[in-house]
């Protein structure tokens, strides 16, 4: 039983960290990549479709990214829905391809940017945190039911404490990774 909360919290902690890396992929940095435009939703075919589902995504020059539509129908669908993304870029239509030349960042703009990736790492640790609580509180109630010894929820506590240390270390290591791509000229 105690196992059990403590791989369910271990589980929801890595969770956290893949939602943190996602969600600092989507910031951008001086170079292209093609994760920038993860979070585009296009309107084609009468829904809603993620950009990668109906066109070609490609980064071939460190600061341009290519957007070849599988349908030359959806070009101005396309253009739109990445203007509407407000992601800083703006798309050059050749009737074929989309083409988003990357400009290179400002210094205002690098420490924005550098803010931002830090409010995301500390909503990341919060919510480690947050599952540190929730998995000290199921140990502790198992104690004190009867469900679980006392030495082994000690021990436990100290492994969930362990966790929260390896992770919440990881999304510093990844903010600060982040923050040095987008700060690098």
């Amino acid at each position: 039983m105690i196992d059990d909360v403590l791989n369910e919290t271990e589980h929801k902690m890595d969770q956290t960290l893949e939602s943190v890396r996602k969600e600092l992929a989507h910031i951008r940095t001086g170079r292209a990549s093609v994760s920038l435009l993860d979070g585009v939703v296009v309107s084609a075919y009468g829904s809603d479709m993620p950009l990668n589902q109906v066109a070609t995504l490609a980064s071939p020059e460190p600061a341009l990214i290519t957007v070849k539509p599988f349908d030359g129908g959806l070009l101005g669908d396309i253009e739109r829905a990445i203007l509407k993304a407000d992601l800083g870029i703006n798309p050059n239509n050749d009737g074929k391809l989309i083409r988003l030349p990357i400009p290179p960042l400002t210094e205002e703009r690098r420490q924005q940017l550098a803010k931002k990736v830090n409010e995301v790492a500390e909503k990341g640790r919060q919510a480690v945190r947050s599952i540190r609580r929730d998995g000290n509180e199921l140990l502790k109630q198992m104690e004190k039911d009867g469900d679980a010894p006392a030495d082994d929820c000690k021990r436990a506590l100290d492994q969930v404490q362990k966790l929260t240390d390896d992770h919440v270390g990881k999304l510093d290591a990844m903010a600060k990774s982040k923050s040095d791509e987008i700060m690098e000229d």
